[in-house]
């Protein structure tokens, strides 16, 4: 067996001599050749092994990213690369190192995809479940690919986006959209609602058991109001839902009188906001009235009342003479009754990602709904066109002309109240100089007070009289009864008047006074001025005619003070003279005499001027130095109309007893007291095509109806008790309204408004036709 063994090591020994024989004798490059067909070989036996996995299924598989690393003040995402082809493999993409998505706070940058977005608050990473067990989609995933280009103002997102579904090209516009700053009006609503998903999980999920979370609330507030300011006008939708999450936020927790602190701007919606709900149900409770300001805010905002340009164009005129009518109609405010219906809150979200989580809701204790009752808000709609009205020709004025907004054209279209401080305070002043007495000015010197550029037409300076007495300031010339309007450097007379006291110049006892003294300034003018013993005199008799009012005394010594510097015409005299009866000539002749004689110096051109003021009157001409020597001794003359009857005195009494005996007094009130050339006659104001008031009524309803399904509307479902305390706020029976709105429903949005009978639902699809 030994020799056997060691015969058989022998032959292989042999063998293998000769194989390295063998093996030596090959030349260099066919051993260079086999090396390579080895080489080549093996790699085929890997790759075929690979293939064998499965992983070949994938064609498009991306390679992992780097995972979210510190880059200055941010987080940067890296974008993945395209995937490397090898023999027709590609090799497999190694899991994702993103992990579980974080919330990016606001004071920290992020880079995804190359687009830095600077604001935060937003969603990064892989994986982030939602709420309702699905994924999230307001989450921001960096494996997501991202297209070179997408344009923001285009619509690329359905109604419900998710970032991990949409196009790469709309990944694109929204991270375009975030790095923009979150402002761009013409951004499409979609790429707003998707980040608005984010904030409200943060807000609503994260901060619900997360103290860091619940720290971002201020800011997260604050973001929706800015949003709301930029798209809330253009989109119903989400101005619902953006302040829907704002309430939620901002009333978790409300001071007990909310209706006494400062109230906040609001964007009008299609239903009342909950801070004036929850105010104007604490002022019923508390029984108090509704302050002006709060009483504003309710017309501005509730959807049921309606609006007309002038609301609109002149916003800031509209809500001041809001304030003052209502103060002047309600004093210090009307008070709510405490109806059934109780305030409450029920969470409708916006976001896919919570929907079928446990119903989000607030209560506010016994405090009600008021927007329920219908009464207060009809006061409120009949002041709100009360206070259009009063701006209409305004309105219309600075609609053609923006530019005349605060000019002398504008302010007279404007109640006096309206007019700018300074303006005011040059009023104010004038009042104090004037006294009780009266203050003479240059008609110019009165409209620079207004800052009037131009000379105004006649109109305006009779809208002018008008804007002066509502501040209780009168002025002669008397443009209102006829008077010329003055001219830019001819005086004015202003003196204080009583409110509403405007009735005694239509009076024959005035008019008769008022005559005497033209005629007697025009004869006492003869010397190119009116003698200081004239007027005087003239003063005197004023004070001494009691039989009129005082505002009418006030009135002719103003009056007084222009026919000193221009008298009126023995022309213009004339026609005003010519309906008297005989007896009123008489005691007018008689007056003037008396008034010649006066400062016991007579002159030709008086009595030249007295002589045509007989003519006029049908007296005898012969009879004036008779007259003005009787009147100089002091002796009355006897009555040329009856001779056997005495003597009389003249004194005013006797002035309005002839002019009442007269049987033309009538044709003396229609025709005598105009002047030459009277003001034309107030032109037809122009009109323009206004905006038709908002519509406020839903689906075709009544008032009533349409107010108790914006009550429905509030909430995505009611128990049948609540509605019914709703239906009885409203006079309604429940079943019979609820059959209504349905039927209208169904025939404007092709879907029934509500579904079940307890809990009764509002149908989301109607919902979101009406919002829109």
């Amino acid at each position: 067996m030994a020799r056997r063994k060691s015969g058989g090591g022998e032959a292989l020994g042999i063998v293998a001599l000769v194989a390295l024989g063998l093996l030596a004798s090959i030349p260099k490059d066919v051993w260079v050749g086999i090396s390579v067909i080895a080489a080549l070989g093996f790699i085929g036996y890997v790759l075929s092994r690979i293939g064998k996995s499965g992983n070949t299924s994938t064609p498009e598989a991306t390679l992992s990213v780097t995972p979210l690393l510190a880059s200055g003040d941010g987080i940067c995402v890296h974008e993945p690369e395209s995937g490397i082809r090898l023999s027709g493999y590609r090799i497999p993409p190694a899991p994702s190192k993103h992990g579980t998505g974080k919330w990016i706070p606001a004071s920290h940058p992020v880079e995804v995809a190359g687009v830095r977005i600077p604001g935060g608050m937003v969603y990064v990473g892989s994986s982030l479940k939602a709420a309702s067990g699905a994924d999230e989609p307001c989450l921001i995933d960096p494996d997501k690919s991202v297209a070179a280009r997408g344009d923001f103002t285009v619509r690329q997102t359905p109604y419900w986006p998710s970032y991990s579904q949409i196009t790469p090209s709309a990944r694109r516009a929204y991270l375009n959209w975030l790095a923009d700053g979150r402002r761009n009006p013409s951004a499409d609503i979609g790429y707003v609602f998707l980040f608005f998903y984010g904030l409200e999980r943060r807000a609503l999920v994260d901060a619900s058991n997360d103290k860091t979370a619940e720290l971002d609330l201020p800011a997260i507030a604050k973001e929706i109001r800015e949003l709301l300011e930029v798209y809330g006008p253009t989109s119903g939708s989400f101005r619902s839902y953006a302040n829907n999450l704002l309430n939620t936020i901002e009333f978790a927790n409300y001071p007990s009188k909310l209706y006494a602190e400062p109230i906040p701007l609001f964007t009008r919606g299609y239903e009342l906001p909950l801070h004036l709900r929850i105010a104007l149900g604490q002022v019923a409770t508390d029984g108090v009235a509704v302050a002006p300001r709060l009483a504003l805010a309710w017309a501005r905002c509730a959807p049921e009342i309606g609006f007309r340009t002038p609301a609109t164009r002149c916003a800031e005129e509209f809500d001041k003479l809001f304030v003052e009518r209502y103060l002047q109609t309600y004093g210090d405010g009307f008070v709510l009754p405490k109806n059934k219906t109780r305030l409450k809150l029920v969470y409708n979200p916006a976001s896919a990602g919570l929907r079928g989580t446990p119903e989000i809701k607030m209560t506010f204790g016994d405090v009600p709904d008021v927007t329920v009752l219908t009464g207060p808000q009809k006061k409120l709609q009949s002041l709100v066109d009360a206070v259009c009205k009063e701006l209409d020709a305004y309105s219309r004025l600075v609609g053609k002309n923006p530019d005349l907004r605060a000019s002398l054209e504008g302010l007279l279209q404007l109640p006096v109240s309206l007019w700018p401080e300074g303006v005011q305070k040059t009023f104010q002043e004038l009042k104090a100089r004037m006294g009780s007495g009266t203050v003479m000015l240059a008609f110019q010197e009165l409209l620079s007070g207004l800052g009037a550029t131009a000379f105004p037409t006649k109109e305006k300076v009779l809208s002018l009289v008008r804007a002066l007495e509502s501040l209780n300031i009168g002025m002669e010339p008397d443009v209102l009864f006829g008077a010329k309007a003055p001219k830019p450097e001819e005086k004015v007379v202003l003196f204080a008047i009583e409110q509403g006291a405007r009735s005694y110049r239509k009076t024959p006892e005035y008019q008769a006074a008022l005559l005497t003294m033209e005629i007697s300034c025009a004869v006492s003018y003869a010397n190119g001025q009116v003698p200081e013993a004239k007027l005087s005199y003239l003063r005197s008799q004023i004070r001494l005619w009691t039989h009129l009012e005082p505002e009418g005394l006030r009135r002719l010594s103003a009056h007084l003070r222009i026919l000193a510097l221009k008298p009126v015409s023995l022309a213009v005299c004339k026609r005003k003279l010519e309906p008297l009866a005989p007896s009123a000539k008489e005691t007018v002749a008689t007056f003037v005499a008396k008034l010649v004689g006066t400062d016991g110096a007579v002159s030709r051109d008086e009595i030249r001027m007295l002589e045509k003021v007989y003519k006029i009157l049908g007296i005898e001409q012969k009879q004036v130095l008779t007259d003005v020597h009787s009147a100089a001794a002091g002796i009355a003359p006897a009555s040329r109309a009856d001779a056997g009857q005495p003597a009389f005195t003249l004194d005013a009494a006797r002035i309005a007893a002839l002019q009442k005996d007269s049987e033309k007094v009538s044709a003396l009130l229609s025709s005598i007291f105009k002047e030459e050339q009277a003001l034309e006659p107030a032109s037809v104001a122009e009109t323009e095509p206004e905006e038709a008031a908002v519509e406020t009524r839903l689906l075709g309803l009544d008032d009533t109806h349409t107010a108790f399904v914006r009550v429905l509307l509030s909430r995505p479902q009611w128990s049948r008790e609540e509605l019914l305390d709703v239906a009885s706020d409203l006079d309604l029976m429940l079943d019979g309204a609820l059959e209504q709105v349905n039927e209208a429903s169904f025939e404007y949005l092709d879907v029934a408004l509500t579904e079940y009978d307890d809990p009764i639902k509002v149908n989301r699809e109607a919902l979101e036709k009406i919002e829109t």
